[in-house]
């Protein structure tokens, strides 16, 4: 049985990864969406796991693939507490763009 990591190459997936980190970071510089900027940071996060998984895979050790599951439950109490605040701010602005939080300042 052929192993599909030999078949695409972990190469490919470092590309992927490098590819998918590069595209959170320009959304978190780039985008003033708070939602968006979530986003970006989970994509960014993505890429990190998807990296953990290929070279666990690559070296035959779980080692990797345990430590993205708890990254991932990390990652979703995240986006709760995230979202949380984020319709909190809705409530009092009207608005979630990045440069009316600066009005927040004490």
């Amino acid at each position: 049985m052929n192993n599909i990591l030999q078949e695409i190459g972990i190469e490919n997936y470092i590309y992927l990864s490098v590819i998918l980190f590069c595209i959170g970071i320009f959304g978190v510089l780039y985008r003033r969406n708070a939602i968006i900027m979530f986003m970006s940071i989970e994509i960014m996060l993505n890429a990190v796991n998807l990296l953990f998984v290929a070279f666990s895979t690559y070296h035959q050790d779980a080692q990797g693939q345990v430590f993205v599951f708890f990254s991932m439950a990390v990652a979703a109490a995240e986006v709760a507490v995230g979202l949380a605040i984020l319709v909190s701010i809705f409530r009092n602005l009207s608005s979630i763009d990045i440069d009316n939080l600066k009005n927040l300042k004490g």
